[in-house]
This record gives structure tokens, sequence and C-alpha cells, in this order.
């Protein structure tokens, strides 16, 4: 099902590709499962089992990690009101609405498919957007959805998980083997491990550049839909501004949701280097968004 949110080939094309090499990888933590002897069953239950629980659970998992309650219309009148003309405007399903309380200003969208997703916002965004700024947020959110770039930022982290998975099983079952076996299981322990870091070490390489990418071409395509850049940089500028006075207990509890989220829950010195960052940087987004608004003639 196609929306009106605008295409972006360039977003297409770096999801194929890092789907396609995160594949690669894919294949050879399954190939160095059965070279381990796990047998070729066992290793298609890792496989397969990962995959799908990545998949099918992708809402669950992100409301119940953030502690989000699904509302209602009567719960949230104005909030649903936004969600529900933003999705007339882009010609697709209404997402399930949520909130979460938290004073830290930001939302996310995830789920499956647009037909089973969910959108959420904080508290702490309620009460420091007004309505314009609010629908511009969820407007990229919701660009995360059509574009179905949830689900692949959701399978693209199988990889770096059934790695850690290979590195546990490797050291549980290769340590004591090692005892009896003049150190041959050792070294053959160690090796495993140094492809495993490899492994993970690439994906985690790949999911970020596309993560930086997606997050650009949702501030685009939620900007062209509503018409209103401004009004999202003004509030990337409001919660970006914000995060400074938000706990760093509170935004170290919510680093693992970084890349789902509107901006990165990172306080100011805590700031990865952009290599490993989730989000580019907040003068990037603003000029991405100050060429939408000379796009549109503003």
């Amino acid at each position: 099902m196609k929306s009106r949110y605008a295409p972006d080939r360039g977003l297409t094309t770096r999801m194929g590709l890092t789907m396609f090499l995160l594949g690669l990888l894919y294949v050879v933590v399954i190939g160095l499962l059965i070279a381990l002897g796990v047998g070729w069953f066992f290793a298609m239950v890792i496989a397969a089992g990962g995959l799908f629980a990545q998949w099918y659970f992708s809402d669950t998992m992100a409301l119940h990690g953030m502690r989000a309650r699904v509302v209602t219309p009567e719960q949230a009148p104005q909030l649903h009101a936004i969600v529900d003309r933003l999705c007339a405007m882009a010609d697709m399903p209404k997402p399930r609405v949520a909130i979460t309380d938290t004073d830290m200003p930001n939302a996310f969208a995830t789920g499956r498919s647009p037909n089973r997703s969910v959108v959420c916002v904080t508290t702490g965004l309620l009460a420091r957007l007004d309505s314009d700024e609010v629908e511009a947020v969820l407007s990229h959110e919701l660009s995360h959805v059509a574009h179905r770039d949830v689900l692949v930022m959701t399978m693209a982290s199988v990889a770096g998980v059934v790695a850690g998975f290979m590195t546990r099983m490797v050291l549980w079952g290769g340590i004591g083997r090692s005892r009896d076996n003049n150190g041959n299981a050792a070294l053959m322990v160690v090796a495993v491990l140094v492809v495993s870091v490899l492994v993970y070490f690439i994906s985690f390489l790949l999911t970020r550049m596309l993560s930086r990418y997606r997050e650009l071409a949702a501030d685009r395509a939620g900007a062209l839909l509503t018409g209103r850049p401004t009004q999202l940089a003004s509030a990337l500028q409001k919660i970006s501004g914000t995060m400074a006075q938000i706990p760093s207990r509170d935004l170290r509890t919510a680093e693992n949701f970084n890349a789902f989220f509107f901006a990165p829950a990172l306080a100011p010195g805590q700031s990865l280097a952009s290599l490993f960052a989730t989000h580019p940087p907040l003068d990037k987004r603003l000029e991405n968004l100050a060429k939408v608004a000379a796009q549109l003639g503003q």
C-alpha cells in the first residue's frame, strides 16, 4: 500500500544495500554456528526465531520498554485528531496511538507494517510543543511507518543479535572443552569471538549509517506532507535544547531506543562520534529543512 508521503530513492537504495550486506553477514553467522557443530536444524531455528521475534513483536517490545500505554480518542482527543488528519493527508492506515509518562520530550513509531504500527509521544513533548509542532513531529514519525524503514531497522539488528548469541554460546560450551583438548578448543573459541566481534561491529556501522540517512529522509517527507518545514525545525530546536535539562539517569534509560526516537536521548558531553550516532547533527537536519522550505517557496 502506497501513501502520499514523497518517495525517497536514496532511502530505498540505502535500505536495499544495507539489507543485502547484512544478509551476507547473517549467512556468515549461521555458517559459523553450523561449523561449530550446532547442526543445521538448530542453526535454522535460531535464525528463524530471531528474525520472527524481532519482526513480529517490534511494537509490543517498544511499548513495553518505554512503559507506554495505548490511548483511545476519548483519553487523548487532540492527539488522535492530529494523527487522524495526518493519516488522511498521507492516505495511510491509522496506527495505534500511545503516550509514555516521561519528562523527556520525544516520540517514536514502530511496527511490522503500516497496518500493525504504533506511534508514541511522551508527556514531556506534549507539554513543550504547540499543536503545529506536535503535528510536524508526528508527520516525521508516520513517514518512518509509510516507508517501512522501521521494519528494515528492526531486521537489520538481527545479525548483531545473533553474533552476540553465538559469542555467549561459544563461551559457555568452548571453555569447558578447552580444558580437555590441549588448547585446540580454546583457539577455536578465540577465533569465533574475533569473527563475532567483527560481525557485530560491521552490522552496527551499517545500521547507524542507514539510521542517520533515514532521519533526514523522514524530516524531508514529513515537512513536504504538512507543508510546514519551519514547524518541524522549531520542534527540533526546542527538543534538542530541552535535553540538557533532563536527568542523565532518565536519558541513559532511554538510550536503547535512540534509533527509533525523533531526537537522540543524549545529554551534553555524552554525544557519540558521528560514525556511531543514530541521528545526524542538529545543524544538518536544520539545513535539510531549510532546503525544503526553499523548495516550497517559504
